[in-house]
């Protein structure tokens, strides 16, 4: 079964990654970039020419939850991160309760997601902010590999958010903000872990060595060192001048206090008023 770890693009679902792979798929909790790998994106585009699925967007859509089916381990857990919103396209959803024990959904100031999003994907601010705002947002490929080709219906990063409350009232969700794993770290990794272990009906015992190795290995710091000297597979390259993109880039210093123009910021505010009132960032 799925515990989709499931945010907007650039909201710090990599960090959750490395955090949860380091502790379930390593000895000590100490993180390395082969661990993240053990926790697969979806959709994957092998996923869907391994059932002979033409990769067209409607195709992909109508049989999303017939390829979960098709690699989903009834008795066991499986970590899956995701872009996608929680749709329901003409009566073809993203998933269901046969394949979903629950999500860990990951949300970010969206004044800060723009400014990420716009140094990773080589596009302006200004244009950044149109696509946070664009709720038929889809994104075609991954941008780090551009063999991979596939549609993800991501939405705005409004309807990102919304959606996926629908699991809200099954007690399949938990929200975290991604200011509150920073700041407050080992608490917030906690409460995953023992919300993790309720939806797998299993004991929940705290490993705090184990937790430790987490939090340390897993500093902005750590992790950009570990791309410097080893570089990091979803990182990408600028194609106007080869250079390579940090995937691990200002850390704490993308504040949108004093990187945002102010009429970016108002742009985003007044589009995501009451969101942002609800999750405390108005």
């Amino acid at each position: 079964m799925f515990i989709w770890l499931a945010s907007y693009p650039k909201s710090g679902n990599t960090l959750l990654r490395a955090m949860l792979s380091a502790y379930f798929f390593s000895d000590d909790g100490n993180f390395k970039f082969d661990h993240i790998k053990s926790i697969k994106q979806f959709p994957q585009a092998e996923l869907f020419t391994k059932l002979k699925i033409n990769l067209s967007y409607n195709e992909m859509i109508k049989n999303y939850i017939n390829v979960q089916s098709s690699v989903n381990i009834k008795n066991s857990i499986q970590f899956s991160k995701t872009h996608s919103s929680f749709f329901n396209i003409n009566n073809s959803k993203f998933t269901d309760l046969n394949n979903t024990l629950g999500v860990l959904y990951i949300v970010r100031d969206p004044r800060n997601v723009v400014t990420s999003f716009a140094k990773f994907n080589c596009k302006s601010v200004s244009d950044s902010a149109d696509y946070l705002i664009k709720e038929n947002y889809l994104q075609h490929d991954i941008p780090y590999d551009k063999t991979k080709k596939f549609y993800i219906r991501i939405g705005s990063w409004k309807e990102n958010y919304n959606s996926w409350k629908e699991l809200r009232s099954q007690g399949r969700y938990l929200l975290i903000k991604y200011e509150d794993l920073v700041d407050s770290k080992e608490a917030i990794f906690i409460k995953i872990l023992k919300f993790v272990c309720k939806l797998s009906n299993s004991k929940f015992i705290l490993n705090q060595k184990k937790i430790d190795n987490v939090i340390k290995s897993t500093s902005f710091e750590k992790m950009r060192d570990l791309e410097k000297n080893l570089g990091f597979e979803e990182a990408k390259i600028n194609p106007a001048n080869g250079e390579k993109i940090n995937f691990f880039n200002l850390g704490k210093k993308n504040n949108w206090q004093n990187l945002l123009d102010g009429n970016i910021r108002k742009k985003i505010e007044k589009s995501f008023e009451n969101e942002m009132k609800e999750l405390g960032y108005l």
